[in-house]
């Protein structure tokens, strides 16, 4: 069904896109990170400042509302963002064991993850293919490396990735 994969891709998009957006609105508020600041015993943290609690919160409840809006069930909502959340949280759990910095940038692993796994456990609910989860996730790292260039430019990023 092209409107059920158009719409999981849609909610992914939201998922990732609530947590930027409710930093520009929020500025500083709620600003805690989800790591609470844990050092692992490699000495890196382990998640690192730019995962926080105001962007899980903003995005499991905007995500919901807008699968609501779409006919979909809030808990539908919540699960796509909370599976796409923790598909971005483990991104940036490896990307800390390799020793990069919060926020930097690694091709693929911050794109995939937070698209395959939620495209993965919903396709049932969706009525998707394997194939058609593979495209979605192609779809959404070129969406995402896009719309990430794009906010950048109208100022809702501060880098362009």
């Amino acid at each position: 069904m092209f409107s059920s994969f158009t719409d999981l891709l849609l909610l992914i998009l939201v998922a990732n896109g609530t947590p930027v957006i409710a930093r520009n609105l929020l500025g500083r508020k709620f600003n805690l990170p989800l790591d609470l600041r844990r050092v692992m015993s490699d000495g890196f943290r382990l998640l690192g400042d730019s995962k926080t609690w105001r962007g899980l919160m903003s995005s499991l409840l905007i995500t919901a509302l807008v699968a609501k809006v779409m006919g979909y069930s809030f808990f539908t909502g919540f699960l796509i963002a909370f599976f796409s959340l923790t598909g971005d949280l483990f991104s940036s759990f490896i990307k800390r064991r390799l020793g990069k910095a919060s926020s930097s940038r690694f091709l693929i692993l911050d794109q995939v993850p937070e698209a395959l796994l939620p495209a993965a456990v919903m396709a049932p609910y969706f009525q998707l293919q394997w194939y058609e989860v593979i495209m979605l996730t192609l779809l959404f790292l070129v969406l995402e490396l896009l719309m990430s260039r794009l906010m950048y430019r109208i100022g809702l990023r501060r880098k362009p990735y």
